[in-house]
């Protein structure tokens, strides 16, 4: 199991030691692994297991009643007239057993996408706080709830469940996986090839469940995203209409920023929306976790910093939008093959640049984890200039700087390459203490040269991350 989850389930662990009893919200994007890690977690617990539906409360209460008769072989007791409508109290009685039994072991009770059972009334959090508060020591359960909404989770939860908020134990947003968990999932994948593969899908194992391991990127784009009866083929435009209404404001916004025009004023001279419409449009986006506003580390160089910079944090979305948003028409009347020679071959090396910098600044934080850089780092970010970019900007509480470049679509890095650095790092106002360059392939002879004669100078390819 990957580091990341490896701590999400101590973390879970930690809660269900305890003795007493919990709420637990664990909250991420779909197909991000969370059902996964709450599967791994149950394994040898007393546990059951609900997804909900949107639906209204009634009907929620006779599914989840259906559901008990069927694993149960049992009807919900309880004084409830209509036993196929049972309350949420006469259920939670049968998953966790009445109070006079003899006390077991302590259960773990799963709720699904509650956010639909919030949603369609108070009963449920009512009565669930309720039974969290009449279980006594020797008779503990612990609730995990989970939503993929992460907007209603970060913004409306809370004041949509009034009071019951008090009795929420903990939170755990289950984030996506490195590009390192590319690599575990596919072990025959080239470096540059799990590179090219999270800049498409991201950190999301339940879309790289959709690439087969025994083709090349070119060929699973072709396959699973471009063919029309592909899962991935749609999945970048509905995970916008999932959360959104309007989606043509929301699909006008996010053509724009993939089209280059990341800059709030740029998006007014293309889309003509006025400008506070747009705030509010990317506010939204942001929520959602599907666009990103560009902070540039803070330095004396302010005067230098581009400001107001947005970019599509998602990386599915970025990559519907950038291809196959803008060429529809020729998406259907192409084969795939042909619409992947036509538009994006001739500019996949430069989509990909990005997150290449993201790969390695994930390298950089890992091995700040473990010691490998010269000091101590307490923060991490980039500096984003008018002039160019420094991808990795980290210091420590004494100010010292360790600054770095990443260079993909070039296959050498040049010296110009590094001088063009330098002039970026002095627009900064940043004098380096020690210098990563970041290669996807190797480096020009004249600086390697430069890498001997200076030791605070490291230059790094690909292979050796």
């Amino acid at each position: 199991m990957v580091p990341e989850r490896v701590s999400e389930l101590r973390y879970l662990n930690s809660y269900f030691n305890q003795e007493n009893s919990q709420i637990l919200v664990v909250y991420g994007e779909k197909n991000v692994g969370k059902t996964t890690l709450l599967y791994e977690f149950s394994k040898g617990k007393d546990y059951f297991f609900y997804r909900a539906r949107s639906a209204s409360e009634r009907e929620q209460r006779s599914q989840w009643a259906r559901e008990l008769r069927n694993s149960l072989g049992n009807t919900v007791p309880g004084n409830s007239r209509e036993p196929q409508y049972p309350s949420y109290s006469e259920i939670f009685d049968v998953i966790l057993g009445e109070e006079q039994e003899p006390a077991r072991e302590k259960k773990l009770l799963v709720v699904d996408e509650f956010q639909y059972m919030v949603k369609a009334g108070d009963g449920f959090m009512k009565e669930l706080t309720a039974m969290i508060r009449n279980r006594d020591g020797s008779r503990p359960v612990m609730v995990i709830l989970c939503s993929s909404s992460i907007g209603w989770v970060e913004n409306s939860m809370v004041t949509r469940i009034g009071e019951a908020a008090s009795g929420l134990s903990g939170f755990l947003k289950v984030r996506e996986l490195g590009v390192e968990a590319v690599r575990d999932f596919f072990p025959d994948f080239t470096r540059r090839q799990c590179v090219e593969t999270y800049a498409i899908l991201g950190g999301v194992p339940g879309y790289w469940r959709h690439f087969e391991k025994n083709l090349s990127v070119k060929e699973n784009i072709c396959r699973h995203i471009l063919a029309k009866d592909s899962f991935l083929h749609g999945e970048g435009q509905r995970i916008v209409e999932e959360e959104l209404r309007e989606t043509g404001v929301y699909n006008t916004i996010l053509a724009s920023i993939a089209a280059g025009r990341r800059k709030l004023n740029d998006l007014y001279q293309h889309t003509e929306f006025s400008r506070a419409k747009i705030s509010v449009y990317l506010k939204n986006l942001m929520e959602l976790e599907l666009v990103e506003k560009v902070f540039s580390y803070d330095t004396e160089g302010k005067a230098n910093t581009q400001k107001g910079v947005y970019r599509i944090s998602n990386h599915l979305v970025h990559f519907y939008f950038t291809y196959l948003y803008p060429n529809l028409s020729d998406l259907e009347r192409m084969g795939a093959e042909e619409f992947f020679r036509a538009y994006i071959a001739p500019s996949f090396n430069l989509y990909v640049a990005d997150y290449f910098s993201l790969f390695c600044k994930q390298h950089f934080e890992r091995w700040n984890k473990q010691g490998k850089l010269p000091f101590k780092v307490e923060r991490v970010g980039e500096w984003v200039g008018k002039f160019g970019t420094i991808d990795i900007v980290a210091q420590n509480e004494e100010g010292k700087t360790i600054l770095g470049i990443c260079s993909w679509e070039k296959p050498v890095m040049r010296y110009d390459d590094y001088e063009w650095f330098l002039f970026c790092a002095e627009k900064a106002k940043l004098n380096p203490d020690y210098i990563y360059l970041f290669s996807v392939h190797n480096f020009e002879e004249r600086l390697k040269l430069e890498a001997k004669v200076k030791s605070n100078m490291k230059l790094i390819s690909m292979d050796e991350m």
